[in-house]
């Protein structure tokens, strides 16, 4: 049995665990993406800085975010073509036309126009930008949630502690930690958490979840110590506990008003950044809304405005409900994408992967808003001044927050890391 268990797969587990909770309980698991509901505590070393934010929501543009188009505005210059530059709220910061509602909160936004990846390839850039880390075929690293709740714990004891809602499939998840630490992955915002209400009685339940822990005690006993086994019944003892959970309401978007939630967009992201909201005032640490699209080989300039006026509200809505509700000031908001987009535009009036140069943004968790970091040439194809990388901005992710970036966790196969892969927090963004 033992030679069994060591030769099942990730996958061949999960599946077991998913048609176990089925048939056992009467409800299923979450999707397969997420194999445990919930992150759990660790001992961290001591902050060497004071800890500004207590949560993050992740904004991430799937496809490559066109920075000429968006936060690195050129005007006058060819390559900028017909999208024109608009002033913000603060001084001297411009950013495009197409987020004329995000231009009113310039004064919250500290955007950086100097980064650069060493791919353009989507999978590995979206790998790269969440865990700092290049693809390996030997490992899977960590993405920031999952190092976030390893070193920091969660505050909810129900609630999932990492969430992604939208394009949770390409995500780097727990890596080489224990699957708990694993972000639960949300499809459709308005439906919220799917599958967590159990179609039997209440006596029913009761007797089977007695029932699964009469069968399983002797496994448990036998092989509980297994990292693999722990995180499975870790997943079956916090379901159980969610289900009577009143913060569940927390993923029920139907409690909030019909005025916020179109103040929000009635899209997924728009949604989505309204169930973030909901979820970290209800003490979920790591969320994050993917907006795709961006990929914008063709018809740039058509489809890059429709891209922008759906970020565009669901961001600005939520930077204004999260400072109404005095949760901006302890609350990151990180706006980035694997790479940019070619400033030459294409004979297909569109723009090309390029990770040479790009941009992101920060607001809110202790940012000093209203001003940039970096520069690129005056036709935003060079970075020329204060040039950063993808591990450069989870490593200011991980300052805002107070993590150790410089304390060595070990793989199971013994090779050191760390959350922020020899990356330099940004630290002028936040005096």
């Amino acid at each position: 049995m033992k030679d069994i268990l060591d030769q099942s797969n990730e996958l061949t587990r999960r599946r077991f665990a998913q048609h176990a909770a089925s048939s056992l309980l009467g409800v299923g698991l979450l999707p397969a993406t997420s194999s445990s509901l919930f992150g759990a505590g660790a001992d961290a070393a001591t902050e060497k800085q004071i800890a500004t934010a207590k949560r993050v929501i992740y904004l991430y543009m799937n496809g490559g975010m066109s920075h000429l188009d968006t936060l690195d505005v050129k005007p006058g210059a060819e390559t900028q073509g017909p999208t024109k530059a608009i002033s913000t709220s603060a001084d001297g910061l411009q950013i495009s036309e197409y987020l004329p509602r995000l231009a009113n909160h310039g004064h919250h936004l500290g955007i950086v126009n100097s980064l650069m990846s060493r791919t353009g390839a989507h999978q590995q850039g979206n790998y790269l930008m969440h865990t700092s880390y290049e693809m390996r075929g030997t490992i899977k690293h960590p993405g920031m949630g999952a190092w976030l709740l390893k070193f920091k714990g969660r505050d909810n004891p129900t609630l999932p502690a990492n969430v992604v809602i939208g394009g949770g499939s390409r995500h780097p998840g727990a890596g080489f930690f224990e699957s708990a630490f694993g972000p639960v992955s949300i499809g459709d915002p308005k439906k919220g958490l799917q599958n967590v209400k159990s179609y039997l009685s209440e006596e029913d339940f009761q007797y089977r979840v007695g029932l699964s822990e009469k069968l399983g005690q002797n496994f448990r006993e036998t092989y509980g110590a297994k990292k693999n086994i722990r995180a499975y019944s870790s997943a079956y003892d916090d379901a159980v506990k969610l289900m009577d959970s009143p913060d569940l309401e927390a993923f029920d978007l139907s409690k909030e008003s019909e005025e916020t939630r179109e103040a929000y967009g009635s899209d997924r992201f728009g949604q989505g950044c309204l169930l973030a909201r909901r979820l970290v005032e209800t003490g979920v640490k790591f969320v994050e809304v993917s907006l795709g699209g961006w990929d914008t080989h063709q018809g740039n300039f058509v489809r890059v405005p429709e891209r922008c006026d759906i970020l565009d509200r669901g961001m600005s809505s939520l930077i204004s409900d999260l400072e109404l509700r005095g949760l901006l000031d302890d609350t990151l908001i990180v706006l980035t994408s694997e790479f940019g987009r070619t400033p030459r535009i294409n004979q297909n009036v569109g723009r090309d992967h390029y990770p040479k140069a790009f941009s992101c943004a920060f607001a809110g968790g202790g940012i000093v808003g209203g001003r940039r970091w970096g520069k690129t040439d005056e036709t935003g194809e060079t970075v020329v001044e204060n040039q950063v990388g993808p591990a450069d901005i989870n490593a200011t992710i991980g300052y805002a927050l107070g993590l150790p970036l410089d304390q060595v966790l070990y793989s199971p196969s013994k090779r050191p890391f760390t959350a922020a892969h020899k990356g330099k927090p940004i630290v002028d963004l936040f005096a």
